[in-house]
């Protein structure tokens, strides 16, 4: 099919609601992200970002609550008790993360999320999600991101006032991980059968990643019901073990999230990239990530936005795209 022919498909389908078929995905991830083609890829996952986000850029606001080795040892996490590269353990307090929280808020975050590694316990997490709702005001959905749970958990997450889950099932998972796909399922299964929410990346998106992996891992959110959606590229991390094979182009990630906005169409309206692209924001996403504190892409916990990219910047990308903040 003329590649033209195939993204204007893309694009009608998405306009109404149709998520394609596994062979459309892969033709266009297929098109070389260099190209004229990649060119009209993003404008018309730009055109569809218009209509099914209402032309609206939203900030997603990410506090790493703990920072320490982790027995999970996932190859691209500078967490990996294997890995040694953690320079140092350190737990934000509650008072320091509420605060965080509060920048964030009122700066304008639609999304504040609560990161965890894998095994912080679920009550203490509860806690921290309550006082945050005590202490910081606004118009805004909280998140947790952390370890697998099940139905008991859920509804404790929610009570405390936690409305999304950040969840997913990781590209080369069991492989890259020591989880399972069935575990990672059933956590996305447990989410999709309660009143939470769930976002759900293709990440972490690398050069060795085959166009059916990244299709069938996006087939994977969509299937779970995903409301948010998009792609995240693996920040290599000097001492992990995936940190040989580099990382992809930011043409890649532009590519990457133009085509889970034309695949995810209304249904998972709000796609997300990051690391943050300008790139990527005029070629269809709409969702760009702040972040602080614990950060398993960094070896060192932050006071401060990682990378320097605050909502300042994200709003100044949003308005240079021509979306309303």
């Amino acid at each position: 099919m003329n590649t033209d022919i195939l993204i204007n498909k893309a694009k009608e389908r998405a306009l109404n609601g149709e998520i394609p078929d596994r062979q459309t995905i892969l033709s266009l991830l297929a098109i070389d992200p260099a190209s004229k083609a990649a060119e009209k890829l993003g404008e018309c996952a730009r055109d569809v970002a218009a209509k099914v986000c209402g032309n609206t850029g939203k900030i997603w606001a990410s506090i790493g609550v703990d920072y320490q080795p982790c027995t999970m040892n996932c190859g691209f996490c500078s967490f990996g008790e294997k890995w040694a590269v953690l320079k140092s353990r350190h737990e934000w307090d509650t008072d320091k993360i509420a605060a965080f929280a509060k920048k964030l808020a009122s700066g304008g975050a639609k999304w504040i999320t609560l990161r965890t590694t894998e095994f912080y316990e679920t009550e203490k997490l509860c806690a921290l999600a309550r006082k945050v709702r005590s202490l910081v005001p606004g118009d805004y959905q909280l998140v947790a991101n952390t370890g697998e749970f099940d139905e008991k958990k859920a509804k404790l997450l929610l009570k405390a006032g936690f409305q999304i889950i950040y969840h997913s099932l990781r590209l080369r998972e069991g492989i890259n991980t020591p989880f399972t796909e069935e575990e990672r399922c059933a956590t996305l299964e447990t989410v999709m059968r309660s009143d939470l929410d769930l976002a759900f990346l293709v990440e972490p998106a690398g050069v060795e990643h085959s166009n059916e992996e990244l299709a069938d891992v996006f087939l994977t959110a969509m299937r779970y019901e995903a409301k948010l959606s998009g792609a995240m590229a693996r920040v290599p991390v000097p001492g992990t073990p995936l940190y040989r094979h580099g990382a992809i182009s930011e043409r890649r990630l532009a590519q990457l999230t133009a085509v889970t906005r034309l695949a995810a169409g209304y249904n998972a309206p709000d796609i997300c990239v990051h690391p943050p692209s300008q790139l990527a924001v005029e070629w269809g996403a709409n969702v760009l990530v702040v972040e602080t504190g614990a950060i398993p892409r960094d070896t060192d916990p932050l006071s401060e936005e990682w990378n320097d990219f605050d909502i300042q910047a994200a709003k100044a990308w949003f308005h240079k795209a021509g979306y309303d903040v």
